[in-house]
């Protein structure tokens, strides 16, 4: 999990920046779940080719994820920082003046379609067309950068295009280590063997294969990387070969995919939720397929007592065998596009 000052450590102007960045962080959920998965099931309708949906095992604590890359997939990864990101980050997180969002850099890149229309005002959060911009630019490789622009109003703006993450695997693994008080010091300081293990155990944090693909393993080299921020941060990665809309925040981790539902599941979720069938279809339901009912997956994880910091700050051996994930909720959620209907509680992880 992020570390962040509690909000009841704040002062009131943090709080105020604190609250605002939830409100924009609410709308940017919406839109990643909308251009991962929603559209994602668009692009291959229009291929007519089927889509492949996740299995229920794959979102298990630990799961193994083919590793088959899916084209139609629309994969990308977003950081939205609360705070400023100061230059002597920069060595890690690699933006510079070469990558700014600014028409010239733009230029450079043939799939940015509409450089014509841009003006620099279409970068802040609050304009009209931020989110049109922030599609337009999502194709672009590596990450997207979001952060507060560093003036005194409080606003916030997708600053750098094309940014890097080039903060080490073993550095962002011996600092998990380090809080979680597995070692004194130094990744190798118990040998090799134990350095690979850990190594595999952060992956394992982030809900992550060890094998992931680079976004992937980016977004939870820059996850672990935030957590040193006294701001809170949110990562966003969309995967081609998990199909799956990853996020780590302050809370921790959770992950959505596509779920297809038969009429039994619909009448239960009915229930749950107080509402007839047709409304159910109507906010919950993203298309049919014959008899099924294509719907938007969620599941929340906690953290096991083994991937939390020791009692007492003490030193502890590493038991490689031991899960340090743990589903912790499960959820139906409403289309993208929905404002009055809240997610439907529904187990399914472990219901096969």
């Amino acid at each position: 999990m992020i570390s962040c000052k509690h909000r009841d450590c704040l002062s009131r102007e943090e709080k105020l920046r604190r609250s605002y960045y939830e409100v924009l962080r609410d709308e940017l959920d919406q839109f990643t779940l909308d251009y991962s998965l929603v559209d994602s099931y668009q692009n291959f309708l229009k291929m007519r080719s089927p889509y492949p949906f996740v299995e229920l095992r794959e979102l298990k604590p630990r799961a193994r994820i083919p590793t088959v890359e899916f084209h139609a997939q629309n994969p990308f990864l977003i950081i939205f920082t609360e705070d400023t990101i100061e230059k002597k980050h920069k060595k890690y997180i690699r933006y510079f003046d070469a990558n700014k969002t600014t028409k010239n850099n733009l230029l450079r890149y043939k799939s940015f379609p509409d450089v014509g229309n841009f003006n620099r005002d279409l970068k802040f959060f609050e304009t009209n067309d931020f989110f049109s911009l922030l599609r337009s630019v999502l194709p672009i490789d590596y990450a997207l950068l979001i952060q507060k622009n560093n003036n005194a109003k409080i606003r916030y703006a997708l600053t750098h295009f094309h940014v890097r993450i080039d903060w080490p695997i073993t550095e962002a693994a011996e600092d998990l280590a380090g809080d979680l008080r597995y070692i004194s010091k130094d990744l190798y300081e118990k040998g090799d063997e134990y350095a690979e293990d850990f190594q595999k155990k952060f992956f394992e944090y982030y809900g992550v294969p060890v094998l992931a693909g680079g976004r992937r393993t980016a977004a939870i080299v820059a996850a672990q990387y935030f957590r040193g921020f006294p701001g809170i941060a949110t990562i966003y990665v969309s995967s081609s070969e998990s199909r799956t809309l990853l996020r780590i925040d302050e809370r921790g981790v959770s992950k959505s995919v596509l779920v297809k539902l038969e009429e039994d599941d619909m009448k239960k979720l009915g229930d749950a939720a107080g509402i007839t069938i047709n409304s159910l279809s109507k906010n919950y339901v993203l298309d049919r397929q014959r008899k099924n009912y294509i719907c938007i997956f969620n599941v929340k994880y906690d953290h096991t007592p083994q991937a939390l910091p020791s009692e007492g700050g003490r030193l502890r051996e590493l038991k490689a065998d031991s899960n340090w994930l743990t589903v912790s909720e499960e959820q139906i959620l409403p289309k993208p596009s929905v404002i009055n209907h809240p997610p439907i509680p529904y187990k399914m992880v472990y219901s096969g």
